[in-house]
């Protein structure tokens, strides 16, 4: 376990392959750790250097007082790129991690070559819908959401199974506080235009059975970049990478394999 200081806050990482790898660095979504990506890990090429972190308020990062800001988070993950020395990065953000990519592509256009845009958009929600859920993980904590979380997370296969435990255990043993904070900063965030300014290799990925961003959304955003490609996993919902690690995996190699990364 390694931990970087920003200056504000101290984030939790995780290098795995060789230094001189092609870097590809992972973004997680809204109350999950950096643990998300574990099932997809064992089918990608070998010789990548893969970094994953936890973001501000959860994992094993530091969890400062919510409210959080996109802008806070962007600078946490661009400040521990500049640490580990990463350039022309594919970044692959998953959420509130797509939200992430979208931003950082805009402010440092060097540290990404592409960006893989998991369902997520570059706007999602309402604010009035985010104040609602901030408000009862303060007056209630996480648990009182995680039924709810489960639901939109996965696909009605995947919630029969056991393992659906292990994902709603994740959920709740984040801080109350990195919870609302990381929706504070989605709540506030709207990315149409500076996204639809970026011109680089894009992918989007999208679950079709996803109950936070549907795949008419995702794909509305990926659009918004020329040239960009997309594609659908059925049977899945907010999280596919949990639940067709196999079918992410390839989708994720063949595009590194087009934009030369691999």
């Amino acid at each position: 376990m390694k931990l970087f200081d920003t200056g504000e806050v101290r984030l939790h990482y995780r290098v795995d392959g060789p230094d001189d790898g092609a870097p590809v660095v992972f973004a997680n979504s809204l109350g999950t750790d950096m643990r998300l990506w574990d099932p997809i890990l064992p089918f990608l090429p070998k010789g990548l250097r893969i970094i994953r972190f936890d973001k501000r308020g959860h994992g094993l990062s530091t969890c400062p007082p919510a409210p959080y800001k996109m802008g806070s988070l962007i600078s946490d993950t661009e400040k521990l790129m500049d640490f580990l020395e990463v350039k022309e990065s594919v970044f692959v953000g998953l959420s509130i991690g797509g939200m992430i990519a979208q931003g950082l592509a805009t402010k440092r256009l060097d540290l990404v070559r592409a960006l893989v845009l998991s369902n997520t958009a570059a706007k999602i929600g309402t604010p009035d819908m985010w104040a609602e859920r901030i408000k009862a993980v303060e007056e209630n904590g996480i648990e009182s959401l995680a039924d709810a979380i489960m639901e939109r997370w996965f696909a009605a296969d995947f919630r029969g199974t056991p393992e659906l435990e292990l994902w709603r255990n994740m959920v709740v043993r984040q801080p109350d506080a990195g919870y609302a904070g990381c929706s504070a900063a989605i709540s506030g965030t709207d990315f149409y235009t500076p996204t639809a300014a970026l011109r680089l290799p894009c992918l989007g990925i999208a679950g079709a059975e996803d109950g936070s961003t549907p795949p008419d959304l995702v794909r509305e955003t990926v659009d918004l970049i020329p040239g960009s490609k997309f594609h659908v996993i059925r049977k899945a919902g907010h999280l596919p990478c949990v639940e067709h690690p196999r079918e992410y995996a390839r989708v994720l190699t063949d595009f590194l394999r087009s934009v030369g990364h691999v």
